[in-house]
């Protein structure tokens, strides 16, 4: 049965990683309904958050290794304007920076935080809430952001800022992907190039997160699930994960967010309504 209720997790994972709805909320909420009725954890969450990252890793394999090699040819060759062919303000070399600096805010909470993050902030009346206002958030900034700039201006500024807004995605029901994009869409920038960098950001973050709690659970109870469940949730949450971010960038070059938007505020009612009736459970 573990496996089971792990092969769905999984799915769960796949599905909502990317799209601005909350992965961690989504696995707190179907974690109830499974036959164990078990959170799943935060450590699961983050471990199997590995695998969906990896399926961004593949997916923006170019982006990735083009941003790469201008930061570090940008250290390369004599001094001046140049450095070995490369621009000091090169815009790969800016992402370079602004996705290490743009990482620096949630490592800090994340460390500082854990037992928030374990325990206070995953009762389901904060996860209802979060769903309900940052999407009311997310419809906001689509609705009256400009959407005219390509990633090619983000300045230091507006990426220390979405930086900031990542931090957020530790509260269930934020979502990593929601917040992140919400502020790049408020600062006027395009989707595709809000939801390109939100992606491109949030890897060292969820990466390191993600080995930390690996790290961390060695030698210690392995909460709702073992080793070999939350290993099939994170393969499955792979494939599932680099379907999803193809259909959302494809969606977005020509759709609003308005349909996340809807299903965000929906969910986070049906899920007060559900813990008001005694349904469910906060905590």
């Amino acid at each position: 049965m573990s496996f089971f209720e792990a092969i769905i997790l999984g799915l769960v994972q796949g599905l909502t990683e990317f799209l601005p709805i909350s992965s961690s909320a989504h696995l707190r909420i179907i974690g109830e309904f499974l036959p164990s009725q078990k959170d799943p954890g935060a450590t699961f969450t983050a471990i199997t958050q590995l695998g969906t990252e990896a399926a961004v890793i593949i997916y923006f394999w170019k982006d990735i290794t083009r941003i790469i090699g201008s930061w570090f040819r940008s250290f390369g060759g004599r001094s001046g304007a140049h450095s070995n062919g490369v621009p000091k303000n090169d815009p790969d070399v800016r992402l370079g920076w602004l996705i290490i600096i743009g990482t620096i805010p949630i490592v800090l909470l994340g460390y500082f935080a854990q037992s928030y993050i374990r325990d206070q902030w995953r009762s389901l009346w904060i996860t209802a809430t979060v769903l309900i206002v940052f999407g009311i958030l997310l419809g906001i900034a689509d609705r009256l952001g400009k959407k005219t700039r390509p990633l090619e201006e983000l300045s230091y500024g507006h990426g220390i800022a979405i930086g900031v807004a990542q931090m957020l995605a530790l509260l269930p029901g934020v979502s990593r992907s929601g917040a992140t994009t919400t502020a790049g869409l408020a600062l006027g920038y395009e989707r595709p190039a809000a939801a390109r960098f939100s992606f491109l950001l949030a890897i060292p973050a969820v990466f390191g997160s993600g080995l930390y709690e690996l790290v961390h659970s060695l030698g210690e109870p392995k909460g709702a699930y073992g080793y070999p469940e939350t290993a099939v949730a994170t393969v499955i949450a792979f494939g599932v994960g680099y379907v999803v971010i193809a259909f959302l960038m494809k969606y977005i070059s020509t759709h609003s967010f308005l349909p996340f938007v809807v299903y965000r505020i929906a969910l986070g009612m049906v899920l007060i309504a559900l813990l008001a009736t005694g349904v469910l459970q906060a905590s």
